[in-house]
């Protein structure tokens, strides 16, 4: 990031009205963001710094002074709950919330007082919070981003300054970015990957970000989209680059299939954040759309590979950017170095020279990585957002009505389950239960359809293990058909 700012104070010299940031409302040239910077910089006296707002140019300018001030960015995921939002509070102490909107009630109970100022046209609420008892950060912390949740108290990722500035500096190189290039960010800022690939690529190449809100684009939540508004922030910014998840990247397909073409200027349509078939790959290029798939996780602030003009085979992930080095254990699993986290908040210990991944994978003789899957059963939706399925099924049992349950949703656009009612059960009574237990989730992690089971699943018929742990292999083998037709027929029920 120190790096990013130098270049960033660079271009305000060299080329001061240049379009540094843009939104649908806002405008702001180089010389303007380097403005922003110092008059909110002034009112920033903190070292932590939490940040709860839509997408747009304040967000930036907001992120970019935190980093310039040297103090630590804490960015609020858009789509947590209230209890998990309560819960990184508490986890992250920060002494100070940025806000674009309603003080949730988590927040007012840490509030010692509040101010309301004007960033690049956005009204924001400045609170001052009782830190707690902060923890201590490993060295160079810049930012706290936090995960999704792969269970129901997300991990704090800590993430240093010299990190961000690797990666910042391989992304562009591997994306050939250039001033005059025009990169539009529909992805949540709270997010790492739109962070460094949607703001700190293009300023550091003295090109614009394209930043619109997130409603302005057609998402409601973490999950829905209205494809003509979504197809409309394409066409009102003309971007040369953007980056999707695989759900978005089909959207965009479907849309483009649908008679609605792309403008010209897009010459650089990065993927990633979730598995992508080599089918939906095949069938984009087909189109003419320039999309190339990546490969990163947030231990690894964010990107580690990605195919690349000139040098891409679909079906894989690309070949490790240069900051990053990949190997393959002898069962499978994908280790990595090179520009790694300083530590999970509040458990980090000696610097971390290689980080197992969790996931699957091998290297072809050119280099190129494969990712085949998941050691574990924590899985990515089609929206990039992490689920543990046990988390999920734990408040789907603690209902009356579910004696136990599987939950599926790798690579999909939503969840399902596989339910073994209580005796005497209806399926109404099913789906109050669901019902109950989503209210209990944040949207993403939220179980939308579902197929009853033959029968419980036991030791015995080989979907469960004697310590009562679900094989989940075997139950997605066992109910393949009904799961495939809960997303099929996206009805409410299947019974088997």
């Amino acid at each position: 990031m120190r790096n990013v700012l130098k270049q960033m104070a660079r271009h305000a010299l060299t080329q001061p009205e240049t379009i540094a940031l843009a939104d649908d409302d806002t405008t702001l040239t180089y010389r303007d963001l380097s403005r922003a910077i110092s008059d909110l910089g002034a009112q920033i006296a903190a070292e932590r710094v939490a940040v709860m707002m839509d997408n747009g140019v304040a967000w930036a300018v907001v992120d970019l002074t935190i980093a310039a001030c040297g103090a630590v960015s804490i960015p609020v995921p858009a789509f947590f709950s209230d209890a998990q939002i309560e819960h990184l509070l508490s986890d992250a102490a920060p002494d100070l919330l940025i806000s674009d909107r309603p003080t949730p009630p988590a927040v007012l109970s840490r509030t010692r007082y509040r101010k309301t100022i004007s960033v690049a046209g956005t009204e924001l609420h400045l609170l001052a919070l009782e830190p707690g008892h902060p923890r201590t950060l490993p060295s160079d912390t810049g930012k706290i981003t936090y995960t999704s949740g792969t269970t129901g108290q997300p991990k704090g990722v800590c993430i240093s300054y010299a990190a961000m500035d690797r990666v910042t500096e391989s992304l562009a190189d591997a994306a050939s970015a250039q001033a005059g290039d025009r990169s539009l960010t529909v992805l949540p800022l709270s997010t790492l990957l739109a962070n460094i690939g949607g703001i700190y690529v293009p300023l550091s190449r003295g090109a614009t970000a394209l930043l619109p809100g997130m409603g302005r684009c057609g998402f409601s939540g973490s999950s829905a989209v209205q494809p003509q508004a979504f197809l409309g922030a394409f066409h009102r910014f003309a971007p040369t680059a953007t980056i999707l998840v695989p759900q978005l990247l089909k959207l965009l397909v479907e849309c483009v299939q649908g008679g609605n073409p792309l403008p010209p200027t897009l010459r650089f349509v990065a993927v990633g954040g979730a598995p992508c078939s080599a089918p939906l790959i095949l069938r984009t290029k087909a189109l003419g759309i320039p999309v190339f798939e990546g490969y990163g996780l947030s231990e690894a602030t964010s990107v580690i590979s990605m195919n690349r003009p000139g040098r891409e085979r679909p079906g894989s992930v690309g070949v490790p950017l240069p900051h990053a080095k990949v190997r393959i254990a002898d069962d499978g699993e994908i280790i990595v170095s090179g520009a790694l986290f300083g530590g999970y908040l509040g458990q980090y210990g000696p610097p971390i020279d290689a980080w197992h991944t969790g996931d699957t994978g091998w290297l072809d003789a050119d280099g190129f990585l494969y990712v085949s899957g998941r050691k574990k059963t924590a899985f990515a939706t089609a929206f990039g957002r992490n689920v543990s399925p046990e988390w999920v099924e734990s408040e789907l049992v603690a209902t009356r009505a579910v004696l136990q349950a599987a939950v599926f949703g790798e690579g999909r656009d939503y969840n399902v389950a596989v339910i073994v009612p209580a005796p005497g059960v209806s399926p109404d009574q099913i789906d109050d239960a669901i019902e109950t237990a989503n209210a209990r989730l944040p949207d993403y992690a939220r179980v939308r359809s579902w197929c009853a089971a033959a029968a419980p699943f036991s030791p015995r018929d080989g979907l469960a293990r004697p310590s009562g742990a679900l094989d989940r292999q075997a139950i997605a083998t066992r109910y393949a058909t009904p799961l495939e037709a809960l997303y099929e027929r996206e009805a409410p029920h299947v019974h088997s």
